[in-house]
């Protein structure tokens, strides 16, 4: 669940916290840029964009849900799942050295693609490696997992922990953590036996 639900509850909670911090770089990036401040519609309209994105990748995450899964497997789909996870941690943890906004908005992009992908395969994965009495149980982890990672955005948003000005980068890159987890660990778990079987034809290695 590490690197399926949880990316995407991680990542819709993370964005609120930072937004007037966000909103005040792209004043001062644009400042910087062109010589003149930007107006307040057209603030409005790049933090749209911020947050808006996220969803375009998550759409465009799940209609390549399908194909990956089958082609390469569920979980070699859900390591797949940590490349976009970690470019859109480099993009938008770099974007305030970089003096780049719209690098935030690509990230948002690629966090999206992850989300969109890591939810649909996770519960394809969990649901088919579960033993049958378990299953309805294994399935729950994935509500779970968004849950826990809705928690963890907001705790990190907290002043206390990264919610201030000097650190917004570190708290829009943190979502790179539950990747380099799951990229460690997820190798060691078994496939799917049903994509073992059905896709695969390989009824040994699914037994």
């Amino acid at each position: 669940g590490i690197g399926g639900g949880f990316q995407y509850g991680l990542q819709v909670s993370i964005i609120n916290s930072p937004a007037e911090y966000i909103k005040s770089f792209i004043r001062e990036t644009w400042l910087k840029r062109y010589g003149s401040s930007p107006s307040e519609e057209m603030i409005t309209l790049m933090w749209s964009f911020v947050v808006s994105i996220y969803s375009i990748g998550g759409l465009l995450g799940s209609l390549s849900a399908g194909y990956l899964s089958v082609r390469f497997g569920r979980k070699k789909a859900m390591l797949f799942t940590n490349i976009p996870a970690l470019l859109s941690a480099a993009l938008m943890g770099l974007s305030r050295l970089c003096g780049s906004f719209e690098m935030i908005i690509a990230g948002r992009l690629f966090s999206g693609v992850c989300g969109g992908l890591a939810l649909n395969i996770h519960l394809m994965y969990a649901g088919e490696c579960a033993p049958r009495k378990l299953r309805g149980l294994i399935a729950i982890t994935a509500s779970t997992a968004i849950a826990v990672g809705k928690f963890v955005g907001f705790a990190l948003g907290l002043r206390e922990v990264l919610g201030v000005d000097a650190l917004w980068p570190f708290l829009m890159a943190a979502n790179a953590l539950p990747a380099l987890i799951q990229l460690l660990t997820l190798p060691f778990f078994p496939d799917s036996p049903r994509y073992l079987l059905i896709d695969k034809k390989d009824k040994e290695g699914c037994m």
